[in-house]
């Protein structure tokens, strides 16, 4: 596959403006917006300013960082973040114990796929006057786990099933129960390490029934496999574990 044809799939996607918020950012956006995911403790295994350098001249549009655990300083891996590029910032948090009020915003994670309620609100209460104090950006965020061929670190920390790949009317339902609860956005997750991506059919239903912007990700390895999600309905795309192994990835974005 040339990197041309790549380049016309990835033509639509979006560089976000300096100005506004985060959120009006990806609501307003005509065009596709892709995420890169870093997860500190993972920073050994590829060099992170050279991804960043990477991810600076691709269509990314916006850094997310988080981990299922996150032994590391979050602070000052956000800070190093930072100072290799200027595209917003965003905690992907696992936990409470994953802030800092260095990055520009926060994903408020509701895990609704689950019925673990320390994921549901308890993580939320712990960090609330926090993120108060702090004054980033909160994007509250029905957060949906689903099958995919193998037992994943966030379904493993977290407690909880993940809704089965081939239930997507359970999927469509629970994200349009987060929507009908007030959350921003709804992201439908494979997870890290992902066997298989999240089915492309039940992106496709979910996207149908609720009208605020969708995030998929999870065992997005190729171009062909984003394109894949995009087509099916997905307002945003978040790249990871993709690229740990092959961090020219981002050069076909």
């Amino acid at each position: 596959m040339s990197i041309s044809i790549i380049t016309v799939w990835f033509g639509l996607t979006c560089k976000f403006e300096a100005m506004g918020s985060i959120y009006q950012n990806i609501i307003k956006s005509k065009k596709r917006v892709v995420a890169l995911l870093l997860d500190p403790d993972k920073e050994t295994k590829y060099d992170i300013k050279h991804v960043l350098k990477l991810a600076n001249k691709s269509s990314i549009s916006v850094v997310l960082v988080g981990g299922s655990l996150v032994n590391s300083n979050i602070d000052e891996f956000v800070k190093t973040v930072k100072s290799n590029t200027s595209l917003p910032v965003l905690l992907f948090p696992g936990s409470a114990l994953q802030f800092t009020s260095n990055a520009d915003g926060i994903l408020l994670l509701s895990l609704i796929s689950g019925r673990n309620a320390e994921f549901l609100i308890g993580n939320h209460v712990q960090v609330s006057y926090k993120l108060k104090q702090s004054g980033i950006e909160v994007i509250p965020t029905g957060y949906i786990l689903i099958e995919s061929g193998g037992t994943t670190s966030v379904q493993y920390m977290s407690n909880t099933l993940p809704i089965p790949s081939t239930k997507s009317e359970i999927a469509a339902a629970t994200a349009l129960a987060g929507e009908q609860l007030g959350l921003k956005l709804i992201y439908l997750e494979a997870g890290s390490g992902a066997t298989n991506p999240v089915p492309t059919e039940l992106i496709r239903k979910v996207k149908s029934d609720i009208t605020i912007p969708l995030i998929v990700g999870g065992g997005l390895r190729s171009p062909e496999q984003i394109k894949s999600a995009f087509d099916a309905g997905a307002d945003m795309v978040v790249v990871g574990n993709g690229i740990e192994g092959n961090p020219d990835l981002l050069k076909l974005i």
